[in-house]
């Protein structure tokens, strides 16, 4: 999983424990909340009442509740104030849960009970609304707040997924230009454009890394040239000094079939060597493309070369020239050697059960010239074709 998705996915977990214990609390938040605006608003409603009592007179309280006492006027069964006289000195003031009846059904009230005297006559004043309200006002309030917390979860991994996106720019464009990098040589040392200092350094230790990685491997291609330049010398004047001993007369045929192994053995150094310095020309790019060739023609000369070599295991080749392709500033002996190994390893590795020809076709396709060589042998696994472009690698049995 990549980096950016980690860092949201991080976010949105620490957001959502923090979710979950806000949905744990948040009904008993809402409830004393809810409780508390409730309380504030009897509280309000009952100083409006004792501020129109303080100008106007108990009167005209009774008269507004359009009943005499004891007086009770109800709202929807949603609220009420009652004002009556108190049969008792005593003075309350505070806020309980009690029941009336209202037109023959009991509903609960949230009521505050406040006693007070007018011309020295104790009244009590009761002003409730229904816990139904109440309730139906938290439910309220609690849909809101949980379509608001969803909403704000939805907006944060958004905004946190795009953050991280931006933040994490720098590190894919370094990984993008390590994913291009096919050697050393050609990774691009331009910095990446970042304000983020970790990536800066990263970068830049990167970049250092490819230099010393291509100094390094300019001085193995370096040594190997020179090491197969500096072979090759002595081993053709030990090559030519036994041609010229096995044409002396009077070997043993004892003699002269040693000679004949040691020469065998100098040939097939010869040509490891030769190997060598080719991959040190190659990838030093020492070598000429001064060539033009038409590849069926060169396809046809390869097929000849190794038609022997699949005669012998009785496999077939068949070759299909469809269309053919022009190619000019080219190194043709490098072309060459590489269709001879493709073509070699189709034939050595085809199964001795199934001899099945090996096909070479070369066609056109969207303009794209391809081509194709097809062998009956086992194939390469997925571990093989990823090494199949290293130096040495041989297929294992």
């Amino acid at each position: 999983m990549k980096l950016r998705y980690k860092l949201a996915l991080y976010n949105l977990f620490t957001k959502g424990i923090f979710v979950a214990i806000f949905l744990l609390l948040i009904p008993w938040l809402l409830e004393r909340i809810n409780l508390y605006q409730t309380d504030l608003e009897l509280i309000d409603q009952r100083e409006q009442i004792m501020d129109i009592v303080s100008v106007y007179g108990v009167d005209e309280i009774l008269t507004r509740l359009e009943s005499d006492t004891p007086s009770a006027f109800y709202i929807y069964k949603q609220q009420y104030v009652s004002l009556n006289r108190a049969s008792t000195d005593n003075l309350w003031n505070f806020i309980e849960i009690s029941t009336r009846m209202v037109d023959g059904e009991a509903i609960d009230y949230r009521v505050l009970v406040y006693s007070f005297r007018v011309n020295g006559k104790p009244y009590l004043l009761e002003i409730g609304i229904s816990l139904e309200r109440i309730y139906r006002t938290e439910q309220n309030i609690r849909i809101i707040t949980l379509v608001m917390l969803a909403l704000f979860v939805l907006i944060a991994f958004i905004t946190d997924t795009s953050m991280t996106r931006l933040l994490t720019q720098p590190l894919t464009s370094i990984t993008q230009k390590l994913k291009n990098t096919k050697s050393p040589a050609h990774f691009d040392h331009k910095p990446v454009q970042t304000t983020t200092t970790d990536f800066v350094y990263l970068d830049k230790t990167i970049s250092d890394l490819m230099h010393q990685i291509e100094e390094l491997f300019a001085k193995e291609k370096e040594i190997t040239a020179n090491i197969s330049h500096e072979l090759l010398t002595p081993v053709s004047v030990v090559q030519s000094r036994l041609e010229n001993l096995i044409e002396e007369e009077g070997l043993s045929d004892g003699n002269i079939e040693k000679i004949s192994d040691s020469l065998r053995t100098l040939h097939r150094l010869k040509g490891i060597i030769n190997s060598l310095l080719l991959i040190a020309r190659v990838e030093n790019k020492q070598f000429l493309k001064q060539d033009a060739i038409w590849l069926n023609e060169l396809m046809a000369e390869v097929i000849e070369e190794i038609d022997p070599i699949a005669n012998e295991k009785g496999i077939e080749i068949i070759a299909m020239y469809e269309s053919d392709h022009y190619l000019h500033e080219v190194n043709r002996s490098l072309i060459f050697t590489l269709f001879f190994n493709i073509l070699n390893n189709a034939v050595k590795f085809s199964e001795i059960e199934n001899k099945g020809p090996v096909e070479v076709r070369c066609q056109k396709s969207n303009n794209i010239f391809i081509v194709k060589i097809t062998d009956h042998g086992p194939g390469m696994t997925s571990e093989q074709a990823a090494e199949i472009f290293q130096r040495f690698r041989k297929r294992k049995s």
